[in-house]
């Protein structure tokens, strides 16, 4: 589950998302990303996401510290009471500077909200880093992900097995729509839309207006610094999807409502459409 730049193979991927009233920020959503990453390219390669948001930049990134297992940690708070999705629901279809280049982690970062412009940019990735990027990806998330920051994390083989989990928070696009990025593609090429597609990889969901019962309470190792906390939920609901199963290409997503009633049954896959032009 993932779209990398090259022939890679991923396994364990977890996803978050969780909508957060932030003492400073206000309303804003919480992404989390963390996976087993194998390359099978013959250089570097990148995982792209696509996160529903006009405006991101490197102090949205939130660093890991010491918890590299807060991810973990939540898939235990609901592991025990996730079941294997039956009947998956479809749903129908202020300006960001070029591409920014940053660090993170063991990854170098580019964020872009047009992302043909990401090709021009990429000399500032170091050399060992430096993927090779299809035209049609990128046409592919222009069409596509209009509204959206494209997000490429460039690695090579030996740093993708210490990656600790990707966090980020956001002014989202629909503060009621939680959703996070599942389309599959391995090979460099944009994803079939038409295709089903293995699935191994948990995916959970947070809201911090619930009632005080709702969800698994999580339990955080007690080193974590306040930065990371403040951002992080008390209880969280998902489920895990897996064991040979397959699905439509798409993302996964649930309405605040819906999550409020606490039943992971309501998380939808959604299908990306093709937009024909982009909002200014």
């Amino acid at each position: 589950m993932c779209i990398s730049t090259g022939e890679a193979a991923f396994s364990g991927t977890i996803l978050y998302c969780g909508r957060h009233h932030h003492g400073e920020h206000g309303l804003v959503h919480v992404l989390g990303y963390q996976n087993t990453a194998v390359n099978l390219a013959d250089g570097p390669n990148a995982m792209l996401l696509h996160v529903p948001t006009r405006q991101l930049t490197p102090r949205h990134f939130l660093s890991a510290g010491r918890s590299g297992d807060v991810l973990r940690r939540m898939v235990s708070a609901v592991e025990d009471a996730a079941a294997a999705a039956d009947g998956i629901a479809w749903m129908g279809a202020e300006p960001r500077s070029a591409v920014q280049v940053f660090d993170h982690d063991v990854y170098t970062v580019l964020l872009a909200d047009d992302p043909t412009a990401i090709p021009a940019a990429l000399w500032r990735v170091p050399p060992h880093r430096r993927p090779a990027l299809d035209p049609e990806l990128l046409r592919f998330y222009a069409e596509h992900f209009p509204d959206h920051t494209i997000v490429v994390c460039c690695f090579d083989n030996a740093e993708a097995r210490q990656a600790k989990p990707l966090l980020l928070w956001y002014q989202p696009l629909d503060p009621d729509r939680l959703t996070v990025p599942a389309l599959d593609s391995h090979t460099g090429k944009a994803p079939d839309l038409d295709a089903a597609v293995p699935v191994d990889h948990w995916v959970l969901f947070s809201t911090d207006e619930a009632a005080a019962d709702w969800g698994a309470p999580v339990a955080y190792s007690g080193g974590m610094r306040h930065s990371l906390r403040e951002f992080l939920p008390a209880a969280v609901i998902g489920r895990h999807y897996g064991d040979g199963q397959t699905l439509p290409n798409g993302d996964f997503t649930i309405s605040h409502g819906d999550l409020l009633g606490g039943d992971p049954d309501r998380i939808e896959r959604l299908r990306p459409s093709r937009v024909s032009g982009r909002s200014s």
